[in-house]
């Protein structure tokens, strides 16, 4: 090759936790001072974070290059910014308060409905059975109340803070949380995807898929009552999102120090939207109120991309090819053996969602529920034949099911 070449940066596929964490490069990164020049469409900045108001841009959205420039400005706050905006009256307080009114009593009846069950709910980063948790909120309330639904998420500001981070084609999930009076705070973490995962899974994914999967998903956040600093709203760290190893450090007590020092909360009402980077190091603050319970409706945008381009029925699959992959198995001794596993992960769903997390909640010790694989393993391991993997199976699938 004619002239000279740079050489190239060799780095690690994986990450050597040990060697990389560095919470005083962590504190580093946390500590630039937001410059409203940089937010210009932005009401004020409090903490650190964007404020916006939610008349003011529903005005700016009549002219031409309105929505492009309200977004472009979003998506260089959740890339290399705070990570992190708050659109005040979201819903208007006065025109939607109706609506607000009737959603709440929509998800109380919910909520009464799901109690008669007495099933104790599993929750996220939280004991399962301390809060009110509506697990897919998105199609409980649309099936409770579909007029309500339909206004509700007609919310322009919703479906241009989602287009903003993700692009077109995104697909909204949603869970109502109310934490009640004495609600404990959360530890600091990220959130979904390697959010939900174990260190020892999130270890096996390389850094530039840890950071590109932030890329995946947005978070947010409707108030649905309002949330004085007392009752706990989220606790958000501005720029957290841009330390590299932050879904391997998160659990890290160090950076869980740092993050109590350094991590800042805002009051919202009623109507208020929150919206952040997946990434962010953020923790639910305790409700220290004697009688407010905090309420809202969290909201998880996915993009378009976290999906293969062909529908796959694995479970017919596994059904036809279970005696042979129990002959290999028997073959080849264990589940150490790297043909059973390679076979095993070309056939098998191995990530635990999307599922139903009534039926399917996660476990008390980790955040995600078995995978598919993890059935496939067990069975292979306890020599289940044909006719009892197809039972499991079965069940298994259908507690996954809306």
């Amino acid at each position: 090759m004619v002239g000279a070449t740079v050489p190239a940066v060799v780095e690690p596929r994986l990450v050597d936790t040990s060697a990389s964490l560095d919470v005083e490069a962590f504190e580093e990164i946390c500590s630039p001072r937001t410059d409203p020049a940089d937010y210009p469409l932005a009401l004020t900045i409090s903490s650190n974070i964007p404020i916006y108001s939610g008349s003011a841009l529903l005005a700016r959205l009549s002219t031409p290059k309105g929505a492009h420039s309200i977004m472009a400005e979003w998506h260089r706050c959740l890339l290399r910014g705070p990570g992190v905006f708050v659109i005040e009256r979201m819903f208007d307080p006065a025109a939607d308060a109706p609506l607000l009114e009737r959603c709440d009593a929509a998800f109380d009846r919910i909520i009464a409905d799901e109690a008669q069950g007495r099933q104790t709910k599993g929750d996220h980063f939280a004991a399962g059975g301390k809060n009110d948790r509506i697990w897919n909120s998105f199609q409980k309330h649309a099936v409770e109340s579909p007029q309500d639904f339909v206004e509700y998420y007609s919310n322009q500001l919703i479906a241009l803070a989602s287009e903003a981070w993700l692009g077109p084609g995104y697909e909204i999930t949603a869970q109502v949380n109310i934490v009640k009076p004495g609600g404990a705070a959360q530890k600091p973490h990220r959130d979904y995807h390697l959010g939900f995962q174990s260190q020892a899974v999130t270890s096996l994914f390389p850094l530039p898929t840890q950071a590109a999967s932030q890329l995946l998903t947005l978070q947010g956040a409707v108030a649905h009552s309002d949330m004085p600093l007392p009752t706990g709203p989220t606790q958000l760290l501005p720029y957290s999102q841009l330390y590299p190893y932050g879904y391997l450090a998160y659990r890290d007590p160090s950076f869980a120090t740092a993050f109590a020092r350094l991590a800042v909360q805002l009051p919202l009402a009623r109507g208020d939207g929150l919206f952040f980077n997946p990434a962010l190091f953020h923790a639910a603050g305790e409700n220290v109120t004697q009688d407010v319970r905090r309420s809202a409706n969290l909201l998880q945008v996915s993009s378009a991309f976290g999906k293969a381009m062909e529908s796959v029925d694995r479970g017919l699959i596994l059904k036809r090819v279970w005696d042979a992959l129990k002959a290999l198995w028997e073959k080849e001794g264990e589940e150490a053996s790297l043909k059973v596993q390679a076979a095993v992960k070309a056939i098998a769903d191995g990530y635990a969602f999307p599922t139903n997390l009534d039926l399917d909640p996660p476990p008390a010790n980790g955040h995600c529920p078995p995978t598919q694989q993890d059935l496939v393993f067990r069975g292979l391991a306890e020599g289940w034949d044909a006719a009892t993997f197809g039972r499991e199976l079965d069940e298994y699938l259908a507690k996954r099911m809306a």
